[in-house]
């Protein structure tokens, strides 16, 4: 029985980053002036790969964040600062590139591979800054 001796422990930080991604999910379509699942649903990859970067980007600080947490509630708290990293890199890139939801909308893949290769590379950086 020691094999599943961790299952709750696994279940209670897989539900805690499952429920934070998708407050991130939430928050990040929020954010943008672009409507990502609806994009997606028409076909615009670049709406797919603007999208997935960020997640990509949220999700690599998260799971350093589990694997670093001495509790749920410090999970929960790292969590949220890769969230807001992410949002902030999303408005960064917005700001060098102002009509960025435009492009992306416009199934442009150039801004939708700065915006994603941006949020994987703060991504990276949040989460070697986990490493503490």
């Amino acid at each position: 029985m020691t094999s599943i001796a961790g299952l709750p422990d696994f279940l209670l930080y897989l539900g805690t980053a499952a429920g934070l991604t998708g407050l991130y999910l939430l928050t990040y379509t929020l954010a943008t002036a672009h409507n990502e699942l609806a994009l997606i649903r028409r076909d615009v990859t670049a709406a797919a790969v603007a999208l997935g970067g960020s997640l990509l980007g949220f999700t690599l600080p998260l799971a350093v964040a589990i694997y670093n947490a001495r509790s749920v509630l410090d999970c929960l708290v790292w969590g949220l600062v890769a969230l807001v990293v992410q949002i902030a890199i999303y408005w960064l890139v917005r700001l060098a590139v102002p009509d960025l939801s435009r492009r992306i909308e416009d199934d442009r893949a150039a801004a939708a591979l700065l915006l994603g290769a941006a949020s994987l590379a703060g991504g990276v950086l949040n989460a070697a800054s986990m490493t503490y």
